[in-house]
């Protein structure tokens, strides 16, 4: 066995290894204790542990969307290193004369298509983008290797947001890689509590769904007009500390949920007349305490 095929074994071996099934099987657990404790907001005003619920539904989300990514580019690195996924070398490539060498008989030369499932792997956030904001998936973009950061692509959302540039939210998100993107779920949960409760006068609670679904539903339709509806209403009811609506069909889409955060970020600073704060990062306690919101800054974006 040669070296590569010995480190295209360690790699799958290391994948198969992802807890993708066990995550699968707690989500399903905490689905059920949520239908168990949706009483609780109708019969009682004790949350009694509503809230943490939420919270760890969302985290073990937000932990299969990691691991799903870090399958898809453990995947892409075994083909770049030329190993198929079960482990076979992949088929060498014919060798090819330049074309200013090729006889004149020669008909012209064909470069072989790249893998539809590599293209797919590398492309299923900039497709997915184009379908949440209403554009056409020119297959061309290719993503931006040096933006490495949520908080700067956060910063890029938020941008195009307050300008109501559907185009140039599309763009900049398209050319985040999957896996920056995703980070913008991780990164703006405390954000948005704790612009809400600025918004709000108080932290948010049930009573004020009505009223945030009411700030910020036209304007999320208005720059993602491919969103499917039950996901606004899950990140609202989280920011609320609500057990999230009763799932139905499909599950959501992993970027979804990322996008949507960033955008409803964009709008509540707009709303507030504020900035994204430069060191913004999920804090490591509870994110109302002192110092986890954004500061005041200038109301021009």
């Amino acid at each position: 066995m040669s070296i590569i095929e010995d480190v295209g074994g360690q790699v799958r071996a290391a994948s198969e290894e992802f807890p993708v099934a066990l995550l699968g099987q707690a989500l399903e657990k905490f689905g059920l204790a949520t239908e168990r404790l949706r009483w609780v907001r109708q019969e009682s005003a004790n949350p009694m542990g509503v809230p943490e619920l939420s919270a760890a539904t969302e985290h073990a989300e937000s932990a299969g969307y990691a691991l799903r990514v870090a399958q898809e580019q453990l995947s892409a690195y075994l083909a770049a290193i030329g190993l198929t996924a079960d482990g076979a070398p992949a088929p060498r490539p014919q060798p090819r004369e330049p074309r200013h060498d090729s006889s004149p008989a020669a008909g012209p030369t064909e470069v072989a298509p790249e893998p539809a499932e590599q293209v797919r792997l590398r492309r299923w956030w900039s497709v997915r983008v184009a379908e949440l904001t209403g554009g056409r998936d020119s297959g061309t973009d290719e993503p931006d290797e040096q933006l490495g950061d949520p908080q700067e692509l956060l910063r890029r959302v938020v941008g195009g947001v307050r300008a109501g540039d559907r185009d140039r939210l599309r763009t900049e998100l398209r050319r985040a890689p999957a896996d920056v993107g995703l980070g913008m779920a991780a990164l703006t949960p405390p954000l948005l509590r704790e612009l809400a409760g600025e918004l709000l006068g108080h932290p948010p609670r049930a009573t004020d769904l009505g009223r945030l679904r009411g700030e910020l539903d036209g304007r999320v339709r208005d720059l993602l007009p491919g969103l499917p509806p039950p996901v606004l209403e899950t990140l609202l009811t989280r920011v609320c500390r609500m057990p999230p609506p009763r799932a139905s069909g499909e599950p959501p889409h992993a970027a979804d949920s990322a996008v949507t955060a960033g955008v409803a970020t964009g709008l509540l600073l707009a709303r507030l007349g504020r900035d994204l704060p430069s060191g913004a990062r999920p804090p490591s306690g509870d994110a109302g305490q002192p110092g986890s919101g954004p500061t005041r800054r200038g109301s021009d974006g």
